[in-house]
């Protein structure tokens, strides 16, 4: 069997990677971008609003980034395992591999690596996405015909209409659920950052609380599946069963993160109103005024010529007049 393109020719795979898809590179760069953008006007910002600005930039920039990235991780529940199990259908021959599920929000990865590499005179290294769209019948029928190894055919069985697991029911609402509130709560940060620019602060505090609040939404919505009867079923001899992984975490860190600013500048608010307003202000220092030199000035003679001409003749028509 030879290659094309490095991807065996008659089980040709769709390969896809579980951490940084094409989607999720995207998102970070468009953010990486603009972070660049807007950073190039802190040359123009004076004294100590300069670092407040870039805390505030860098903070407010990697809670969005977070949000829209999350969408499109596949790593919040996965699973891992190494077994021994049957390599293709119809046949004895036993590989010994390395296992893993990956769940995201629209669907799930599988991914299945040979441990060694090389065995049975193939290289065994797949990675398999399957989305929910409707429901993941094409992706499966597709990967039957391809004649995937029997742990990925497996393993996507068990998320299948026609599996008694059911667990296509539980992940795809959920995820959906998650999905949804999430782009609430990245709404809502931009609504957080448009009144940042204006003398709102408070209802921009508000706003953070709302993110905070649409972020853990999102991440109990997700938990719904681990409260649900749970499938259990084997590869080999080895117990295959779920659990919240990156993705997971790094959602409800981001909204610890919102919630700690959103009460910080609720209270701040309440108790340095004017101080709150000076620091979101457009980076005008008043106190900084005051020191500003402005150096040596110069006026033109004839200028000064023609203003004390006209002050004499002002007071000459006044002393007339009287």
């Amino acid at each position: 069997m030879t290659f094309y393109d490095d991807i065996y020719p008659f089980y040709h795979m769709r390969r896809t990677a579980f951490i940084f898809s094409g989607r999720l590179l995207t998102v970070i760069i468009c953010f990486l971008v603009l972070t660049l953008c807007i950073l190039l006007i802190l040359p123009g910002i004076r004294g100590k609003s300069r670092i407040f600005w870039l805390l505030r930039i860098i903070l407010s920039l990697f809670i969005g980034a977070v949000i829209v990235a999350l969408n499109f991780t596949d790593n919040w529940a996965e699973a891992r395992m190494t077994t021994n199990a049957t390599y293709k259908s119809f046949s004895n021959a036993v590989v010994h591999a390395d296992v893993g599920l990956h769940v995201g929000l629209y669907g799930i990865n599988v991914t299945l690596k040979g441990n060694p590499v090389v065995q049975l005179n193939e290289t065994i290294d797949y990675n398999e996405m399957f989305t929910w769209r409707d429901t993941i019948e094409d992706d499966y029928k597709e990967a039957l015909e391809k004649g995937l190894p029997n742990p990925i055919l497996y393993i996507a069985e068990k998320f299948t209409l026609s599996s008694p697991c059911g667990l296509i029911f539980h992940y795809r609402h959920s995820g959906r659920y998650a999905s949804a509130t999430l782009w609430v709560a990245f709404c809502c940060w931009m609504l957080a950052n448009i009144l940042f620019c204006m003398p709102v602060v408070l209802y921009a505090g508000y706003m953070m609380l709302a993110t905070a609040a649409f972020i853990f939404i999102s991440a109990a919505a997700f938990t719904a599946i681990m409260h649900a009867p749970n499938c259990v079923f084997t590869i080999g001899t080895v117990f295959f069963e779920a659990e919240y992984s990156l993705s997971f975490w790094l959602a409800l860190a981001t909204g610890v993160l919102c919630t700690v600013i959103g009460v910080l500048v609720v209270i701040m608010n309440f108790m340095l109103p004017e101080k709150m307003k000076e620091a979101f202000s457009e980076g005008v220092d008043s106190f900084e005024d005051e020191d500003i030199s402005y150096g040596e000035t110069y006026l033109n003679s004839a200028f000064l010529d023609d203003v004390i001409v006209s002050s004499c003749t002002s007071t000459e028509g006044t002393v007339e007049h009287v």
